[in-house]
């Protein structure tokens, strides 16, 4: 059963009772990273592993996403910022035990390329903060895999266009 969230505002990827922040490069621009993530939301089960559906709702203004195991998320996007930042809060989810959870994206030049810096800011009862902190070296493993498979697919689109 899906439940509503509370819906936070962009400063909550600071405020929030758990953060947890990776970073990874990517060959490409910022600006190609960038429209992988905001503008070709439809792609992201292509290079994001555990997501299977991911499509933009609400003209760009939310999403729906997926994930294996059957996890489901309706989203707001929050901040859409060209080659720097692309951050969107979980409106509603069949995921138990969260209160509130918003994702931030942010790019920074780093030589020819791109540092990637992803926050997952979440709040909910103190055995869901424990389980979610517990969490934490999985979340890694899978959002480094993601941006590898990202930054392959972009290096593939970028060899084709030559």
């Amino acid at each position: 059963m899906a439940r509503r969230l509370r819906p936070v505002a962009p400063d909550f990827v600071r405020d929030a009772p758990v953060r947890l922040v990776f970073t990874a490069g990517a060959a490409a621009a910022p600006a190609v990273v960038y429209r992988a993530l905001a503008e070709e939301v439809d792609a992201w089960p292509s290079w994001f592993g555990a997501v299977t559906l991911a499509r933009p709702t609400r003209g760009g203004a939310g999403r729906e996403v997926r994930l294996v195991g059957g996890v489901r998320f309706q989203e707001t996007v929050v901040a859409a910022e060209p080659g720097l930042r692309y951050a969107y809060r979980v409106d509603e989810t069949n995921a138990p035990g969260m209160t509130a959870l918003l994702e931030e994206w942010q790019l920074a030049p780093a030589g020819a390329g791109t540092r990637v810096r992803w926050t997952f800011a979440a709040d909910g009862p103190a055995p869901f903060r424990l389980a979610l902190t517990a969490a934490r070296p999985g979340l890694g493993r899978s959002f480094r895999s993601a941006v590898r498979a990202l930054d392959a697919r972009l290096a593939e689109r970028r060899a084709t266009d030559r």
